[in-house]
């Protein structure tokens, strides 16, 4: 059996009460953390706290060659870790399937996405988000700083007064092994994300930070793409919102929980 399970946003014990009982349960488990990082916890953090081994796997062993997890899951119960919520990442619906094809019975146990933390942070309304997008650092693809297929979907949610969440870039260092030189693991950070946006597209559209969501204490600032370039948000993980047409809830909540300026929605 492979039992796909969410940790949850930041730390060992951000992870539902159902995941812990299924890792507890497993007699194996694998992770990965190349699509997201539990920033509030290490490996052997969470191996301690859960008491069980913790297998980590880069992008290869995952994508291209799992057929360790797969081997094991057909005679034992192997529990796969991911931060967040196990299927964001089309990676592992693919190792799913791949399961599936085998014979091995699958089980999904869900954790808090990055994506509802930032509409309960920022008191943006869920279902007015259109299509997410991520902002890869421009030394991994060589071209334009934001390239253009994130613009264009950007450009399309606020066309229909959709808010766009901008996921930023994570280079670990594994990833080396794929053509990309890292010393250590990367975080792009929401400073630096604005600045792009300001700089290669529109340094006046509002922009949300939303950082260490699911942390003790998370940080949200409202402000224009440049105010925001100018700013220090500290440790990671980052997200950046550009919203599209704001509701006047939206609005008060922009102002009141990110410290969004009230003359900002004179637009609106």
């Amino acid at each position: 059996m492979l039992t796909f399970t969410g940790l949850g946003l930041y730390d060992e014990r951000s992870i539902t009460v159902e995941g812990a009982e299924a890792l507890e349960a497993a007699d194996r488990a694998f992770a990965e953390f190349y699509t997201s990082h539990l920033v509030g916890a290490s490996v052997s953090d969470l191996e301690s706290y859960h008491d069980i081994d913790i297998e980590v796997r880069d992008r290869a062993g995952v994508e291209q060659d799992p057929e360790e997890i797969l081997d094991a899951a057909e005679d034992e119960h192997v529990a796969f870790l991911t931060a967040g919520d196990t299927m964001i990442s089309t990676t592992h619906v693919d190792l799913r399937l791949r399961a599936e094809e085998r014979g091995i019975e699958t089980r999904l146990v869900h954790g808090v996405t990055a994506q509802s933390a930032a509409s309960g942070l920022t008191g943006l309304q869920n279902y007015r988000f259109g299509k997410a997008v991520t902002l890869p650092f421009p030394f991994v693809h060589g071209g334009d700083p934001v390239p253009q297929s994130v613009v264009d979907s950007l450009e399309a949610n606020r066309e229909r007064g959709l808010h766009t969440l901008v996921y930023l870039d994570i280079k670990v260092e594994w990833e080396g092994r794929r053509g990309v030189e890292i010393d250590d693991d990367e975080y792009m950070t929401a400073d630096y994300a604005a600045e792009l946006f300001a700089e290669h597209w529109d340094p006046d559209a509002l922009g949300v930070a939303v950082c260490r969501a699911g942390s003790p204490n998370p940080v949200v600032a409202a402000d224009r793409l440049e105010a925001l370039a100018e700013r220090d948000f500290g440790e990671p993980l980052h997200m950046l919102i550009i919203p599209g047409e704001v509701h006047h809830v939206e609005a008060d909540a922009l102002m009141a929980l990110g410290g969004a300026p009230a003359d900002r929605f004179d637009d609106f």
